[in-house]
């Protein structure tokens, strides 16, 4: 898959802007705060149909303005297609494919595949529990529409059993009818994210091995909330007098976390600073693996500043890493121009690099 061509009207600091991208290696060149990254941000909407900061949409338009505007044209396969996103303040985003608007955003996840890797990627290994189950929930979701719908049945069911548990309910068919929905639900979710778990693992510590050149094992595993009681629905019942008491769903798939080990230890616990930039690296080249595989398409890449704080020598593994064959279109960012000169003597193609100022880009000789 490739991003010919990117359109942006008020997109937070880029008031407007137009870039042919070159369907092999972009890179943004510039100092921080200039619109390096908010540039990956709009290719990444066009891919989830939200931020990848995850800010209301509200707070994408331009300071001052009213509106916003996206406009990518792909070349998906054999096809051309084009994306249009339309942001307006105090209104429901519209988001449209070949000029015809979806009518669930959910099912446009998949459809246009990318990877971003960037500074916050951290939070997968400090960040709470929530950060990681979203990392997995999103890999699986662009691999098998099945598996976002479970993802939804399961929250809105929750939902209703949390409002149960708030408002007192002791009517046990009313939670025996939610708790048969997230049971089936959940089900699902499970072996999904164990079956996806174990696939990620083994890539994810030959990339480890590769970054970070060390005779290391890394590892990853799910962590269940709530299976040692048995069958999921049966937990259910189990924890409905704590629930009651605590006023919420204490066990099940929104509680699980992804566990990643270091030598049999868990990496937010011992790795150093540059072990643990290693493992998130690696984590996300392990999800463009997983995605390309999965889905026979190669994702779009989008690297954020990711050589900030690494070593040389990572930084030149790095870099040996996506000059392979294996990766497709590249989008980076940096401040500084060697990294990105190293990168097109590696991969030896095509490649096309703008110099960002103020929310302004202009092609490089």
């Amino acid at each position: 898959m490739i991003l010919r061509h990117l359109a942006l009207t008020n997109f937070k600091n880029i008031r407007s802007a137009e870039l042919d991208f070159s369907p092999k290696v972009n890179c943004l060149l510039g100092n921080n705060g200039m619109g390096k990254s908010n540039l990956l941000d709009a290719i990444y909407f066009l891919s989830f149909t939200k931020s990848y900061t995850r800010v209301p949409d509200s707070m994408l338009i331009t300071t001052g303005e009213s509106f916003g505007i996206l406009s990518g044209e792909y070349t998906r396969g054999q096809a051309e297609e084009e994306l249009t996103a339309g942001l307006r303040a105090g209104a429901r985003k519209t988001f449209r494919r070949g000029g015809k608007e979806y009518k669930r955003l959910s099912s446009h996840i998949g459809l246009f595949p990318a990877v971003m890797i960037a500074p916050a990627d951290l939070e997968l290994v400090s960040g709470p529990s929530e950060v990681r189950r979203r990392f997995i929930d999103m890999i699986i979701s662009q691999s098998d529409p099945r598996y976002l719908d479970a993802l939804i049945r399961y929250g809105q069911a929750l939902d209703q059993r949390n409002r149960l548990l708030k408002d007192d309910a002791t009517d046990p068919t009313l939670f025996l009818s939610v708790e048969m929905v997230m049971a089936a639900a959940a089900d699902y979710i499970r072996a999904r994210r164990v079956e996806a778990i174990g696939r990620l693992s083994e890539v994810f510590g030959k990339y480890y091995s590769r970054i970070g050149g060390e005779n290391e094992s890394v590892e990853l595993a799910l962590e269940i909330s709530g299976a040692e009681d048995g069958a999921f629905a049966d937990a259910l019942e189990h924890y409905r007098s704590r629930d009651r008491i605590l006023r919420h769903t204490s066990v099940g798939p929104h509680r699980d976390d992804l566990v990643m080990t270091l030598n049999g230890m868990e990496v937010r616990r011992t790795a150093s600073q540059g072990q643990t930039k290693s493992v998130t690296i690696a984590l996300r080249f392990a999800q463009y693996d997983f995605l390309r595989r999965s889905i026979s398409v190669k994702p779009l890449l989008l690297l954020d500043d990711i050589f900030d704080k690494l070593d040389a020598l990572r930084v030149e593994r790095i870099i040996s890493i996506v000059a392979t064959q294996d990766f497709g279109q590249i989008f980076i960012t940096d401040t500084n121009r060697k990294y990105l000169d190293e990168i097109m003597r590696a991969i030896k193609s095509d490649y096309r690099i703008w110099a960002v100022t103020d929310g302004a880009f202009t092609l490089m000789s």
